[in-house]
This record gives structure tokens, C-alpha cells and sequence, in this order.
């Protein structure tokens, strides 16, 4: 009996690929070539599966150009890159990678609120640039951190995360928002308040962003949203570029409406706003939170379990639907 065929679309560890190639007939990508959606359907044509990352759309387009395609395995917690509702219709099953990279994204989306409120980027700039010729009092004075009232808006398990980091360690006010409120047992836990938005808004010093982009949740921060906080607040993105609408918060960054802005995902990424890269005051990162080298080869090593599992006959172990099985 042959092996399935996967794809996998981007780069990823040598050993993951050698120990899918012990399960499957695999063509991998080891260049690293981005395909366009037309290459990339052309490439999956005749494949059982893929390993994917989130710059691989899987649509209803997509799914009716290969007909062969049962599973779908992202390296990533997010799915936006998945059209489920055309997913699940097909028949094709979709997995992500939940868990694994919840601490090590905690940690970063906290080291970005830190960069953010201390202007560690600004001040770094003008060091490198030769301009620091004498201390001044007020030289890159940010906002504190300890002992501010900390706003998350997406409290599953990595806003958890950051609630814990800030009550805990630096002994913050947390509030949050949630679509869902958490059991009192886990509000006790991350010593957190659950908030209106718009009170979130108001109130909080820095305001973090871990919520999952959806249609509902595009542009959740706009114009109205930033004219609604603090001149003295920060805002933090770690959730999904179209979160926030990134004009408008260059605008609101240029003209002091608030104070700072921290950005580790963008609205079209790789490519930044323009406006973006025009303000001293955000602090820009190429969507590295869960980047280090334990975390990504977790990601990777639970998208391969997936797709093991899957074609196993064992089920995924991380599914994001619930197909019917494709006709074949």
C-alpha cells in the first residue's frame, strides 16, 4: 500500500522532516519558497496532506483544485489563514498548534509591554544614532509598570498568561475583556476583573491584545477605540495583524493621543503600514512571540504528531473542525 503524500509548505526543522518521510511520501520546501495561491494549489494537487504555516490560505478555491487534500496540519495556535466553514463543507479536516507556545508567548508579549512603556527602542536608536551626548532628567522617561492597571482584551490562555505575569510579579491592577467571563476560580487565579471594553479602554495604563481574528474581531481597535484611552497609555498587539487598524493608530502615535504602541503582528504582514515606520514611539517585531527554539520545534513536532494521527486512523489531536469524511 503507498504511503500518503504531504506537503510541506515552508521550511521547517530537518528532524521533522525526516520523521514525517519515515510516515509519508513527502515533498518539502526546504528554499523556503513562498507560492502563490495558484503555485501553492498546483503543489498540493496531487498531495493526501499538508504542514502548513499562517502564510498558506486554505480556501474553497483551493480545496476544489485538490481533490485529494484530507488534512491540513497549521504550525501555529491561530487559523486564520483557514477558511474552517469551506473546510469543514469539503470534507477536509484542519488541526493548530494550542498549548505548546502559551508560556513563551506570555513571556514576549510582557517583554514588549516592558520595551514599549520604557521606550527601550527609541532610546536604543538614539544611542546607535551618536546623540547621546549628557544625562537629563527627563531623558526617554516612559510610564511604570509595577503597580499600573494592566487591560487585556482575549483572556484564553495566554491573556491568562500575561494576567499572572503582571498581578504576580509586578503587582499590576489587572481588568479585562473577554467574550466569555472566566469561572471566579481563574479571575482568583490571575487576580483579574472582568471589565466592559470601553471601561478596559479608560482605564488601563497599557492595554494587550491576545484575542483570535475573526471577521467579528477586525479593526476591534480603530479610531474610536484609541480616542477612548488614556494620552498616557500603551497599546500592545501580539493577537493578529487586522486587530487593529494600523492607520489609525499611526495617526493616534504621530498626534500624542496615546502615549506608546508595541506591534508583533500587522494588517497585511510581512508588509508594514508606512506610517508605521515613521513614528518614534511603537516598538516593531516581525511576529516572533513564540519564537524560540524549544516552542517552535514544539509547534512543529505537534503539527507532524497531527498529521501521524490523522492518517493512523487515531483522529487529530488538536482539530480546529469537524468534517465528515471527504468523498474520494
Amino acid at each position: 500500500m503507498s504511503q500518503p503524500k504531504i506537503l510541506i509548505a515552508r521550511e521547517v526543522f530537518p528532524d521533522v522532516v525526516e520523521r514525517l518521510r519515515a510516515h509519508f511520501d513527502v515533498q518539502d520546501n526546504p528554499q523556503d519558497t513562498i507560492w502563490s495561491p495558484a503555485e501553492l494549489a498546483a503543489q498540493l494537487a496531487d498531495k493526501d496532506g499538508a504542514f502548513t504555516t499562517g502564510s498558506q490560505r486554505i480556501d474553497a478555491a483551493l480545496l476544489a483544485a485538490c481533490p485529494r487534500l484530507q488534512i491540513v496540519a497549521n504550525m501555529a495556535v491561530g487559523y486564520n489563514n483557514f477558511d474552517v466553514d469551506a473546510m469543514t463543507a469539503a470534507g477536509v479536516q484542519g488541526t493548530n498548534t494550542p498549548d505548546v507556545l502559551t508560556e513563551t508567548t506570555a513571556d514576549f508579549g510582557f517583554a514588549l509591554l516592558m520595551a514599549t512603556a520604557r521606550r527601550m527602542a527609541e532610546s536604543e536608536h538614539f544611542l546607535r544614532a551618536g546623540l547621546w551626548k549628557q544625562w537629563r532628567y527627563d531623558m526617554f522617561a516612559g510610564a511604570e509598570v509595577h503597580g499600573s492597571t494592566l487591560g487585556i482584551i482575549g483572556m484564553g490562555r495566554i491573556g491568562q498568561g500575561i494576567a499572572k505575569r503582571g498581578a504576580h510579579g509586578f503587582g499590576m491592577n489587572v481588568v479585562y475583556h473577554n467574550r466569555s467571563r472566566l469561572t471566579p476560580a481563574l479571575e482568583a487565579e490571575c487576580k483579574a476583573r472582568y471589565v466592559e471594553k470601553d471601561e478596559l479602554l479608560a482605564t488601563a495604563d497599557h492595554v494587550v491584545l491576545v484575542l483570535p481574528y475573526t471577521p467579528a474581531s477586525h479593526h476591534t481597535i480603530g479610531a474610536a477605540e484609541l480616542a477612548k484611552m488614556k494620552p498616557t497609555a500603551t497599546l500592545i498587539n501580539i493577537a493578529r495583524g487586522g486587530i487593529v487598524d494600523d492607520a489609525a493608530l499611526a495617526a493616534a502615535l504621530r498626534e500624542g493621543r496615546i502615549a506608546a504602541a508595541g506591534l508583533d503582528v500587522f494588517e497585511g504582514e510581512p508588509r508594514v503600514h508606512p506610517d508605521l515606520l515613521t513614528v518614534p514611539n511603537v516598538v516593531l517585531t516581525p511576529h516572533i512571540a513564540s519564537a524560540t527554539v524549544a516552542t517552535r520545534r514544539a509547534m512543529a513536532n505537534l503539527a507532524a504528531d497531527n498529521l501521524i494521527a490523522f492518517f493512523g486512523g487515531r483522529g487529530p489531536l488538536t482539530p480546529v473542525n469537524q468534517p465528515a469524511p471527504r468523498a474520494r
